[in-house]
């Protein structure tokens, strides 16, 4: 039964990013099955990995929200990975190319890409092994740390996202204060929810961040439907059938979102019950 779960909650990120994904893309760049169901499906394999991994107990709803968040993160790396460093595609078409750039300008060598994508994976693993040693560290009751100073630490993915996105989009946009401090800020917010139900500082790193990105791309895209994602600025709209038809997505979306939050709620009413082996 826990497989299934892990099936259901891996699937159920995946569709999230599918989701929110071709609704600020498709009037821009058109609507295929294909490609909506990427995400679903790179989700619905993340799933009972993560889940085997780490050793959530799913029969709880901290297990189901801590994998939702740990697998969401896990789709979001690997398609970012892959787009922006192993992925050649033709980027007139978008106004901050999504490939890997400098001052605006792709990079067009794959060489010079692989070799920044091999640097880009090692900071994550040493990001990750930092994290782990500070949680043996914590278990061995070797350090004696404020417990909001640790969650600043355990906030990290989204400075990395801040800095990252300043480095893609400022030569072009602009640098904007808010938007740099919004996702470490918001991180630092789920990190501190992520505590309540779990003291693994891995999955709280996980979570932290993944759940910031479903959360900023939700205020992003739906809130201000009608505001081009930065990528497309400027850009026309091909495809504006997809303006209508998009909405009949909607329904999962906001089921996907019901889904986590019962189960939010649910885990809060018994907290630190989200694992059973953990690492």
């Amino acid at each position: 039964m826990d497989l299934v779960v892990a099936l259901i909650t891996g699937l159920a990120a995946g569709l999230h990013c599918s989701t929110w994904g071709m609704y600020k893309d498709s009037p821009h760049e058109g609507f295929s099955w294909p490609k909506y169901f990427r995400s679903a499906i790179i989700g619905l394999i993340y799933g009972p990995i993560v889940y085997n991994i780490v050793g959530f107990d799913l029969s709880t709803s901290a297990g189901i929200v801590l994998l939702f968040g740990s697998v969401y993160l896990s789709e979001r790396v690997t398609l970012e990975i892959w787009k922006t460093f192993l992925r050649s595609e033709d980027q007139s078409k978008y106004f901050i190319p999504m490939q890997l750039s400098v001052f605006g300008k792709p990079i067009e060598s794959q060489r010079t890409r692989y070799i920044a994508a091999v640097i880009y994976v090692g900071g994550i693993i040493l990001v990750g092994y930092a994290v782990w040693q500070l949680y043996q560290s914590y278990l061995n009751g070797t350090i004696n740390i404020n417990p909001y100073i640790i969650l600043l630490f355990l906030s990290v993915g989204g400075w990395i996202s801040a800095f990252g996105g300043a480095w893609k989009d400022a030569p072009l946009e602009g640098f904007e204060t808010f938007k740099f401090f919004r996702s470490p800020s918001v991180s630092y917010t789920y990190a501190f929810l992520a505590a309540n139900l779990t003291d693994n500082f891995v999955i709280i790193t996980l979570c932290s961040i993944g759940f910031t990105i479903a959360s900023i791309e939700t205020y992003k895209t739906f809130f201000f439907p009608n505001r081009p994602r930065g990528k497309f600025a400027g850009k026309p709209i091909l495809f504006p059938e997809m303006l209508k038809k998009r909405h009949y997505f909607i329904p999962v979306y906001v089921a996907i979102w019901l889904y986590v939050i019962v189960n939010t709620v649910i885990a809060f009413m018994n907290p630190h019950q989200g694992l059973v082996n953990p690492f």
